[in-house]
């Protein structure tokens, strides 16, 4: 797994604060904190006063769980027995470049929020699909109705 490159300066191996490994990866402090919590196996120094330092482990770690969280998918639970079970690709003992086990057929891939368009970007519209049952258009016509009457309601 290839390490990401610190622009501070210090060395490969320094420690590093939950700032800068937040801003480096992308990644908010609030998150790195939950994550602790999630995945046992992440435990960065903590000196007095509880801030916390984080090892060049601890850093190919979190990249490994934002890679399977917010690149593949992966539940928080999954992610972290991937991780348990060694396969998350992530195996810092013998260096390998080896790519993670494929999702077994069948499984579907979650949506994450790196899925989702910017918000800049204008979306296409997508017919929708068939209604299926007589239900589904008696709810679409009392949608409709309402979205009108908002719609004149905002216009007044």
């Amino acid at each position: 797994m290839a390490r990401r490159s610190f622009d501070d300066g210090k060395d490969a191996d320094a420690l590093r604060t939950i700032g800068e490994l937040g801003k480096a990866l992308g990644i908010k402090a609030h998150v790195l904190r939950y994550w602790e919590e999630q995945f046992p196996m992440l435990q960065p120094l903590k000196r007095s006063g509880g801030r916390r330092y984080y090892r060049a482990d601890d850093v190919a770690l979190v990249e490994t769980i934002d890679r399977l969280v917010n690149g593949e998918g992966y539940t928080l639970k999954g992610a972290r027995a991937a991780i348990e079970k060694g396969r998350a690709g992530m195996n810092p003992a013998n260096g390998d470049d080896q790519e993670p086990e494929a999702p077994r057929e069948g499984v579907r891939r979650y949506l994450t929020a790196r899925d989702l368009p910017d918000h800049d970007e204008p979306s296409a519209q997508q017919p929708h699909p068939r209604l299926r049952r007589a239900a589904d258009r008696v709810l679409l016509d009392e949608l409709k109705a309402i979205r009108e009457g908002l719609a004149a309601a905002i216009a007044e």
